[in-house]
């Protein structure tokens, strides 16, 4: 029951951070693609603090923190591209984002005690 509770606030975390890590890379795209406003810079960087600082917070060693946190960027950017760009999502698509949470996951149960 830890286990599924770590990874449960491990991919909550992950979740969040990724939210930040591609809001912070997708204002600058509408500044510089679509024509937005330059003022668009400002909550971009701090959207992109906001995902520095969020990777912190994890209990393991960072290498490991960034291996697993890939797995949920994969699926949170597939979800974003789903409902914020409108593109819908193959089979192929979703198989990968359960592979790559699967990833995470294995990776999220080598920190148990090794942190």
């Amino acid at each position: 029951m830890e286990l599924l509770i770590l990874i449960l606030k491990t991919t909550g975390l992950f979740i969040a951070t990724a939210l930040a890590e591609i809001v912070g890379c997708f204002l600058p795209y509408l500044w510089l693609r679509k024509g937005g406003p330059m003022w668009l810079l400002i909550p971009a960087a701090m959207s992109l603090a906001l995902f520095v600082w969020l990777l912190t917070l994890h209990p393991a060693a960072s290498g490991r923190v960034y291996a697993a946190y890939g797995g949920v960027y994969v699926a949170t950017a597939l979800v974003w591209l789903r409902v914020v760009d409108g593109v819908k999502l193959s089979a192929l698509d979703w198989t990968g984002a359960g592979v790559a949470l699967l990833g995470m996951s294995i990776i999220v149960l080598g920190w148990h005690d090794k942190a």
